[in-house]
């Protein structure tokens, strides 16, 4: 089964393959986790989102049908696991606005980019990507820090891919403005 590319194994999932299920988990588990983890440093949650996200794959797999446009079925499980969580993200910041009593309040963690950026000391590009608005900043991310397509930009963040191509060209604007 080895030979077998991400594509294929994903149309035998979608036919209820257990087998190409293991061998899909085991070729993509490893990034999906790095990927996620990239955006929440909970290991918890990052657990819990890729519990969720493969069995959503696992369900779904039956409609998944390939990208003529060039994506990948890694993308789609991306895009998925992106998506569940944002919902996880959401599901804890309407149970932390209102702490129960006697229970400690805990801060968000940072992303690990945000860090990573922050410990640029007064640097000109993360002064420049701080001034960004947060609609580019987040196509930056998705694009250039996940890797992502323009395509899976534009599932991932809910918007048409016009409007994807249009805010990382406003962006890369802005940043050759802001650093020249």
């Amino acid at each position: 089964m080895s030979e077998l590319d991400e594509e294929a194994l994903l149309r035998r999932v979608g036919r209820g393959d257990r087998a190409a299920f293991d061998e899909f988990y085991r070729r993509t588990a490893p990034w999906l986790a790095v990927r996620l983890r990239r955006r929440c440093r909970d290991d918890d949650l990052v657990a819990e989102v890729m519990q969720d996200s493969y069995l959503a794959a696992w369900r779904a797999a039956a409609s998944y049908v390939g990208d003529p446009m060039g994506g990948t079925a890694a993308g789609w499980l991306w895009t998925i696991a992106a998506r569940r969580l944002v919902d996880a993200f959401r599901r804890r910041a309407r149970h932390d606005e209102v702490p129960l009593a006697g229970e400690p309040v805990r801060a968000t963690a940072p992303a690990a980019e945000d860090e990573v950026l922050d410990g640029i000391p007064d640097g000109a590009l993360a002064a420049a990507l701080g001034r960004l608005a947060p609609e580019l900043r987040a196509v930056l991310r998705a694009m250039v820090l996940d890797g992502l397509t323009a395509r899976e930009t534009s599932a991932l963040l809910g918007v048409p891919e016009g409007t994807v191509k249009t805010r990382v060209r406003r962006a890369r604007i802005e940043l050759r403005r802001a650093l020249s």
